[in-house]
């Protein structure tokens, strides 16, 4: 059997397995392990999946995950997210669709923290939906506003998106992490400008919440500043070059948890509590991790990936026609698998025909690292994207599972933001210097 047929076979295989509804990573390790041991040998193939997890569960830059996710995980079990959210309805709740405005800042300063955008989801709609259903809001739009505010989670650092890209990649994670900020502030505004458009062509489905006098805007905010002292000084070290990624995820979790001791709030259950989802979250991403890790190198000896690349070369296309390709395969890709399934599959296919078309130069981009690195802004984005595309968007059953909001009604209320989001990576792609200034001028 040719390499190639083998790699076929593989990528059938996997599938196969995904349909059968077994989790990505164990799909990609049975698969990966089978094909080298057919292209190469089966002692090959069982040292491949040894080695790779050993060196995964050693790799001291993983660390970040654990680290980043426990503080996240505190600062929710904490009631800090709850603080951050109503610090930004107390500054703007009173204006029409003000809370939906307020869940968007809400998610934008929680996934500064958590890097996950399920937890930010699920942290905020707990706050947020009966919020919104007090005052009023359709269901509808209030549903639609905390689905796509969550996505935020895996591009505004600390993202787990930009954990596993950078690994795939062999990337800066500090690079990638400050790549993600001005587009994360960008996709937010997005978002905010789409309800203010939906609020004004219609009023009634985000009423005016309550007006707050400004003495008690700066009590709210003054309970916020835990959360603002955590993301300064966490980000703003990696960025001046005081810490290195995992530094930076170690000293935020420390101050977490230094600033949730004092709260009421924080209990040794919710503290439990946060461990177990802390282990649970970084067990799954390891295993991702592996997965890929097995089943990249079954990839390269298949010869697929420079085969496509080959052909797509000859074909002689226009870099930005073979970019809006990618980027619709991406997008459709989203409708059924899961954000980092299609991730980890297609990336070690994807980016080597993206390095040789000549991408770079026809967007101005100088050097193959600032090339990758804007490709996973880009990348992330469109996994933002899968997160609330039907039928799979896992922000959508993360919705319907604190709510009573049928999925139909969900469905219909994400798409204004997901248009919103389509616009920010057309703008995204447009100007690449919106995510690599911040990289360029980092501190060693």
């Amino acid at each position: 059997m040719s390499p190639a047929l083998t790699g076929f076979l593989g990528l059938a295989i996997l599938l196969a397995l995904m349909a059968l509804r077994m989790p990505v990573a164990f799909a990609m390790m049975i698969a990966g392990v089978i094909g080298i041991g057919l292209l190469n040998s089966w002692p090959a193939a069982f040292s491949t999946l040894f080695t790779e997890t050993w060196g995964t569960l050693t790799y001291v830059e993983l660390t970040v995950i654990p680290l980043f996710v426990l503080m996240g995980n505190i600062a929710g079990a904490s009631g800090m997210s709850r603080d951050l959210y109503n610090t930004a309805y107390a500054w703007i709740g009173h204006f029409r669709g003000g809370l939906a405005h307020a869940t968007i800042l809400g998610c934008t300063g929680f996934a500064a923290l958590s890097g996950s955008s399920v937890a930010s989801a699920l942290t905020l709609g707990r706050v947020a939906l009966p919020e919104m259903r007090r005052f009023g809001y359709d269901s509808r739009f209030a549903a639609g506003s905390v689905a796509a505010g969550g996505t935020l989670g895996i591009l505004i650092p600390p993202s787990t998106g930009f954990i596993i890209y950078a690994i795939l990649t062999e990337e800066s994670v500090g690079r990638l992490f400050l790549a993600g900020v001005v587009p994360g502030l960008l996709l937010s505004a997005c978002f905010m400008l789409a309800i203010w458009l939906l609020t004004m062509l219609r009023p009634q489905i985000g009423p005016a919440g309550q007006r707050f006098n400004l003495a008690e805007r700066l009590r709210f905010l003054a309970r916020s500043t835990a959360i603002l002292a955590i993301i300064i000084i966490a980000i703003g070290g990696i960025y001046a070059g005081i810490f290195t990624p995992v530094e930076a995820a170690a000293v935020g979790a420390v101050l977490a948890f230094l600033f949730a001791l004092p709260r009421k709030g924080f209990t040794l259950a919710g503290f439990r509590e946060a461990l177990l989802k802390t282990v649970s979250t970084t067990v799954m991403i390891y295993f991702i991790i592996i997965g890929a890790s097995v089943f990249s190198p079954f990839l390269a000896l298949t010869q697929v990936p420079s085969a496509l690349a080959g052909h797509l070369e000859a074909m002689q296309l226009n870099p930005l026609l073979l970019l809006f390709l990618v980027l619709a395969v991406f997008i459709l890709l989203g409708t059924f698998l899961d954000g980092f399934a299609m991730m980890v599959l297609v990336l070690p296919i994807v980016l080597p025909i993206i390095e040789q078309s000549g991408l770079g130069e026809t967007l101005g981009i100088t050097g193959g690292s600032d090339l990758k690195i804007w490709f996973g802004v880009v990348m992330v984005i469109i996994l933002e994207m899968a997160l609330i595309s039907p039928p799979v968007g896992m922000n959508v059953f993360v919705v319907k599972g604190v709510s009573d909001i049928p999925l139909n009604e969900i469905y219909q209320g994400i798409m204004p933001f997901w248009l919103a989001m389509l616009i920010c990576l057309i703008i995204v792609v447009a100007l690449p210097q919106l995510s690599l200034y911040l990289p360029a001028t980092m501190r060693n």
